[in-house]
Formats: structure tokens, sequence, C-alpha cells
């Protein structure tokens, strides 16, 4: 009899240990496997590259903002949408509370929000828009960014300042401004609104434009030097402005710029870009960069991470737990603004 009481004991207890070793599922069909053990909800980021200058900033905001708050698991999908699938079936098999997303191919968007839908994991987009039609396959979807035409028409507006001020920077004197432009990503919503609307500003102001050259540099510092460097040969003094649809690729054209000999002896060409990075902001107050249009990296990572917060624990996000005012229900708008070496100290 002893025996057999022992074995009930021990049997008892292995049942007890098992069950307290699942996770829960909440009736839903979510699953609270996710949850640390402080009762934290864990969510799971994905950027689509780590070595982005700007996309470094985001991260950082994400990890500061989510302290007291979430734990966050995040990964890098090394510019690749096959890894960063990877990455978000790997999410869904931990059973995460949220996810939030910075896709490598926008137009990949709809496949994650199948998958998260499937699993029941709300999931926030940011930086990189998905397409309209996939933002409303699901109401647990969200998108955290900016408006990619507002920084274009900011950035066309440094120049067209500059310009009025400058009369020296038409060279040849001839009404018209002869322009590089530095595009990133094809087909990137950022990079086709920046170039177009930088321009728009520039002929609204009544400004005649003549595009010299432009190319892709996909967002890279490297790539745009060697790219500045050709058009630099192939141009000379006749370019008069350089628009870039980032900092790193102005700052990329500056080094090619430098090469040449701008930038002393009072041999300047007006370089402008967008994000008010880290090295943008010293570019500024070396003299080097014109202006640049503060891409908010804070506040898209702080978004970001409240909107899946408040999704991981159930809530339908709105300002009172985000912070953040919703616009058509599924997307918060951080805004832009010029900054040159007059207000640096707003993007610092």
């Amino acid at each position: 009899m002893k025996k057999k009481a022992l074995t009930v004991l021990v049997a008892g207890a292995m049942l007890t240990a098992v069950t307290a070793g699942c996770s829960s599922n909440n009736g839903d069909g979510s699953s609270s496997g996710g949850k640390s053990s402080g009762g934290e909800s864990t969510i799971g980021v994905a950027i689509y590259k780590f070595d982005d200058t700007f996309m470094t900033g985001v991260r950082n905001a994400i990890e500061s903002a989510a302290s007291g708050k979430a734990k966050v698991d995040i990964v890098d999908s090394q510019n690749s949408q096959p890894t960063q699938n990877d990455k978000v079936d790997l999410f869904v098999s931990k059973k995460y509370n949220a996810m939030a997303i910075n896709p490598v191919d926008r137009t990949a968007a709809g496949v994650i929000i199948e998958k998260a839908q499937k699993a029941n994991i709300p999931v926030v987009f940011f930086n990189r828009e998905p397409l309209a039609d996939d933002m409303k396959k699901w109401d647990k979807v969200y998108y955290v960014g900016a408006k990619a035409e507002q920084s274009g028409t900011m950035e066309g507006e440094l120049l067209v300042d500059y310009w009025k001020a400058h009369p020296e920077m038409d060279k040849n004197k001839d009404g018209v401004l002869q322009y590089i432009m530095l595009k990133g990503e094809p087909g990137h919503q950022d990079a086709e609104l920046r170039t177009k609307f930088s321009i728009q500003a520039i002929e609204d102001a009544g400004i005649k434009v003549e595009k010299l050259a432009e190319d892709t540099a996909m967002w890279d510092r490297v790539k745009a030097q060697d790219k500045m460097a050709t058009f630099l040969s192939a141009h000379g003094d006749k370019i008069e402005a350089v628009l870039a649809n980032n900092d790193d690729m102005a700052l990329g054209a500056i080094e090619a710029l430098k090469a040449a000999g701008y930038f002393k002896d009072d041999k300047f060409l007006p370089v402008v870009g967008v994000d008010a990075t880290a090295p943008a902001l010293q570019a500024l107050s070396d003299g080097t960069l014109l202006g640049t249009v503060l891409n908010d990296a804070k506040n898209q990572g702080a978004a970001t991470l409240n909107l899946a917060v408040a999704l991981a624990k159930g809530e339908t996000p709105s300002k009172d737990n985000s912070g953040y005012d919703i616009t058509d229900g599924k997307y918060v708008w951080v805004p832009y603004k010029k900054i040159t070496k007059d207000n640096m100290d707003d993007a610092k």
C-alpha cells in the first residue's frame, strides 16, 4: 500500500510540473506562451538590416521604449526577404504576443500578415509601408511611419531657400538649377516620393530645373560616393546641387566632392539629405551639408513599441494607450522637420 501511494504521489507531482511548464491559452486563440517570467509581453522585432544608420536609431528607440513595458527580441533580416520570413516563422513558433516588422520588401507584407493572422499574433509594420490592400487584410495590422512626400517637399524647400539667398548658386547664370539626384531603393515609397516631391517643391517656387543625372545608390554611403565621383567626371562644374533620398547617400556624395576639391577655398556645392542622423548633423556643423530633414527615429521607435504593447495586451491601439494619434484606424504618422545648421539642436 505504501508503494502504491508513493507512486500516485510522484505521478501527481509530475503532472503538476508539466502543467506549470505549459503556456496557457487565453480563450481567443492567442497564447501567453510568449510572456516573460515577469508577466511582460514578448514582442518579436525584425529590422530590414542592422547596418542602416537610420534604422539603427529606430532600433535603439524601440529598445529604450520597451524598458519596463515589454521584452523585445530584435533580429537582423540582413536585407533578405526570405531571411525575414524565417524570422517571422520563429516568432510564431515561440508564440510571441506581437510582432513589429520593418519589411525588406514592402510588397511581401501580405505573406507576413497571413502568417500573423493564422497564429493570431498582431503585427505593427514600421518605416516601410505595406500596400493599402494588404493593410486591409486584418484588423490587427498597423503601420508607423512618416509621409515621404512631406520629406521630399522639405528637402526641395531647403534648396529653394538657398537659391534665393545665394544668386551665385546659379553658376552659369541661366536661371536654371542643374542638379544630381541620388535615389534609394527602386520602388521604395520613400525613394520614389522624395524624388518626385523634392523637385516639385523647387518648380512650385518658380525655379526651372534640369536633371543632369539620376541613379540609385541603395541608401548606401559608399555606393553614393562612387556614383557621385562618376557624375563629377561627366558633368564637373555644371552641377549646381545634389539631392539625396537619405543622409548616408548625401554624405557619400560629400566625400566624392571633397576629393574633387570642394568645401575648401570657398568652393561650395549645396547637398541636401533626409534623416538628420548623427553623422549628418556633424556634416552640418562642418559646413559640408547644406540641410537635412528630421526623420524622427525616436518617435517612430516609441510609437511602434507602444502600439505593439497595446495589441499584445488585447487592446485596440489609441492615443490613450499609445500616446500617438491613430489615423484611419491603422496608421501613426510621425511628422518631419527641416534641419539646418541654425536649428541643429532640434534634431539632437
